[in-house]
């Protein structure tokens, strides 16, 4: 059986690049495989040192093993809080909307109830592969985006990932550290443009004129 072919909207690598959005809120259409496979396609492409390649993926598409993660990951965060005091903030208006507060609550998904979830996996043999998988995680998304699909990185959900339940459930050997966990789907939403502050540049040493 072949699969088709996603298709992709028309953008510059910069459009790309500027309208890519983290998105929470998703439709219950699914992504195919097609899709996922293109997205994988693109995430190998990325720079990679020494071209060691290190990265392994996890595609899990069941959503009730998601919300059982996402429960594992809120209560790990919640028992150390301590560890993610930065993401706690107690005033009446939270910059950061009260994120340790919202793990709080059965209701809350770190998966944003999405129907897919990519992990990007690697064994740690150098000082390089992190930033290995990390760049194929921004490949992975700007190829969602090119898809008109929707992601969001989800750092919070990392610490289901280091359960061992979980871990053994997805078959996942006791080498291998989920660096990235990357949710995808068909946007329900459309964020608007946010600000990014300009390049601070720290230095910029050129070679004196002659």
């Amino acid at each position: 059986m072949t699969m088709t072919e996603p298709r992709r909207t028309s953008m510059t690598a910069t459009e790309a690049i500027a309208t890519r959005r983290s998105i929470r809120s998703f439709t219950p259409d699914p992504v195919d495989e097609a899709q996922v496979r293109a997205l994988l396609e693109a995430a190998v492409q990325a720079p990679t040192a020494m071209h060691v390649e290190p990265w392994v993926f996890l595609v899990i598409q069941d959503r009730a093993a998601l919300k059982r993660y996402s429960d594992v990951a809120k209560t790990t965060m919640v028992r150390e809080a301590d560890l993610y005091r930065d993401l706690h903030d107690p005033s009446v208006t939270p910059k950061n909307g009260g994120f340790l507060k919202a793990l709080a609550r059965p209701d809350f998904n770190v998966f944003y109830n999405a129907g897919t979830v990519i992990l990007i996996a690697c064994r740690q043999t150098s000082p390089f592969v992190v930033g290995d998988c990390w760049l194929a995680a921004e490949n992975l998304m700007l190829e969602a985006h090119a898809l008109g699909l929707g992601t969001c990185c989800i750092g919070s959900a990392l610490p289901a990932f280091q359960d061992r339940a979980v871990r053994s459930e997805l078959g996942l050997p006791e080498d291998l550290t989920v660096m990235a966990a990357i949710v995808v789907g068909v946007p329900a939403e459309r964020p608007a443009p946010r600000g990014r502050k300009p390049p601070f540049i720290l230095t910029w040493k050129k070679l004196a004129a002659p």
